[in-house]
């Protein structure tokens, strides 16, 4: 029988060239559709500095320390290396040695010796390091046309003093509003705000992480001193601190036998509001942080209680689940009395499964989390609600517990903690700042970088806004005409070449992510993504 190119109802199947021009010519649509889509909708950026830092990441190293093998980035900035005639800015195509040194490790503390081959990366590369381009992101152009901007977006706006720059920070005053940072915190005519569920997740920082354990820690750079474990054992206590598992704690005795391990800040990291990121240099004069959290994944053989004790303020929380499911909140009152303050049922995890416990006190409330359930208190929104400030008192931490259990993951973190004064200048008072509040006009916005102490923002606005023609905008304000869009994703993060035989395209994959900013998220926390 001949062939023919018929099919059973007739119809003549297309032939070879006419299948490859119908699928040209949905490609060639589709490319036009992304092109027009770009343009007008959607705009890629490269951040240029790390005033954003550690959510987004201009210029940087990417260091791993080279005692307990914490990976951090480190800023990348022209101006230190004028020698080299680097322009501000830019990023050399060649390695360099790091400046200023010495780097400090987030996590143990130690201060990186380069004499000593101290910087490196998964490659076990040393001395001058190759430079990572900062991230690249998507921004939803235009989006502000259709919908108002809403607190903590991280938005791209023309920066108002040289509006031929498109500047990107965090977004915490809306029109009207009258702010003012408050010991970190951002308040809104008078009241706290707090930050949604995923905005939180990005913005804690390691204060110290007990999966990474130094190798050498009889050397004395460890916040200039040697290393040791520093969450230590309260008066009698029982805790097992060292194991054959590493970062592993253990503890066995009678269910009604509570012992502790406190957190000793003269050992490892203190609360202050460093940043790995930043020249270490200022570190002593940064401001106490209370905003605090204790993570760590428990595994019970016995009954017996589990929980965490916080202070801030000289004021003592404690959390804990008890063997009959149920997790309370209370607080320590003068008399040394737990008095409950918020309590609730679950159903108890089964004897060997390893769960995740977290306690916080952040945002003038305290939150729990356990085994995928959640239970909050609100301390109040008002500057006092929590406590009296100003405080520079270390606040505590604790792990407690009773029975046969093993704790891993161990971690203490800390919140972001925005700013009021200029620590690298005497304290001068800044806009917005604790004592010298700010009223929003109609259309004006309030922004504020990550990074707080290495952000020229809404704070440090020294000259008034350029407008077209005549116009001037005041002095510490985004004015609405010159916001840009919203950033939304990094899709290409830290590109670098791994040696002089690449070219700049190898990227950070485990950087990419959501750039998460306002809106309620009522996502559990089974949901959070924890790195370790």
């Amino acid at each position: 029988m001949a062939k023919n190119n018929s099919t059973e109802t007739g119809k003549e199947k297309p032939g070879k060239m006419e299948v490859f021009y119908n699928n040209a010519e949905w490609f060639i649509v589709a490319i036009c559709v992304t092109l027009v889509f770009i343009v007008f909708q959607m705009q890629a950026y490269t951040i240029p500095t790390g005033s954003m830092a550690d959510t987004l990441k201009g210029a940087h190293f990417r260091l791993r320390c080279s005692q307990c093998a914490y990976q951090f980035d480190y800023n990348f900035s022209a101006g230190n290396y004028r020698d080299k005639g680097i322009p501000e800015n830019k990023t050399p195509g060649y390695n360099v040695g790091i400046r200023p040194l010495p780097p400090r490790c987030p996590s143990c503390g130690f201060y990186q010796d380069l004499a000593k081959g101290g910087y490196f990366l998964e490659t076990g590369q040393t001395g001058d390091m190759p430079v990572m381009k900062g991230d690249r992101i998507f921004v939803l152009k235009c989006i502000y046309q259709f919908q108002e901007p809403k607190r903590w977006d991280v938005i791209v706006f023309k920066n108002p003093t040289q509006p031929e720059i498109n500047y990107i920070k965090r977004l915490v005053g809306l029109p009207g509003e009258t702010v003012e940072i408050i010991d970190g915190n951002i308040f809104i005519d008078g009241k706290i705000v707090r930050k949604n569920d995923k905005v939180q997740e990005e913005l804690w920082m390691p204060v110290y992480d007990n999966d990474y354990q130094p190798a050498r820690p009889e050397e004395e750079r460890f916040n200039r001193h040697s290393w040791k474990q520093p969450f230590v054992n309260e008066d009698d206590s029982k805790w097992e601190l060292e194991s054959d598992s590493v970062g592993v704690f253990n503890l066995s005795s009678n269910a009604d036998d509570i012992n502790y391990i406190v957190y000793d800040t003269s050992l490892g990291n203190d609360f202050r509001a460093t940043y790995a990121y930043d020249d270490a240099l200022w570190y002593s004069r940064m401001p106490v942080c209370s905003d605090i959290m204790v993570r760590y994944y428990v595994s019970r053989s016995s009954d017996g209680i589990s929980g965490v004790g916080l202070s801030k303020y000289g004021r003592r929380y404690r959390a804990w689940v008890e063997p009959s499911g149920n997790m309370v909140i209370g607080e320590i009152n003068d008399r040394g009395e737990t008095v409950d303050l918020i309590r609730t049922k679950i159903e108890m995890p089964a004897f060997g499964d390893s769960v995740l416990l977290r306690f916080a006190n952040v945002d003038h409330q305290l939150v729990f989390e356990f085994a995928g359930e959640k239970l909050v208190y609100d301390l109040g929104v008002l500057p006092d609600s929590a406590g009296q400030w100003p405080s520079e008192e270390m606040p505590r931490a604790a792990i407690f517990g009773s029975g046969d259990i093993e704790l891993s993951h161990v971690g203490v973190l800390r919140d972001i903690h925005y700013l009021s004064r200029e620590y690298r200048n005497g304290g001068v008072l800044l806009r917005g700042g604790e004592g010298n509040p700010i009223t929003l006009g109609e259309d004006e916005f309030f922004v504020l970088g990550d990074n707080s102490p290495m952000s020229a923002d809404s704070r440090y606005w020294q000259i008034n806004g350029n407008g077209n023609g005549d116009t001037e905008y005041r002095m510490g304000i985004v004015p609405r005409d010159y916001l840009v869009g919203k950033a939304f994703f990094v899709y290409w993060p830290g590109p670098y070449k791994p040696s002089d035989k690449f070219i700049r395209i190898v990227p950070n994959i485990d950087g990419m992510k959501v750039i998460y900013g306002g809106g309620e998220d009522k996502s559990k926390i089974s949901k959070y993504e924890i790195k370790f």
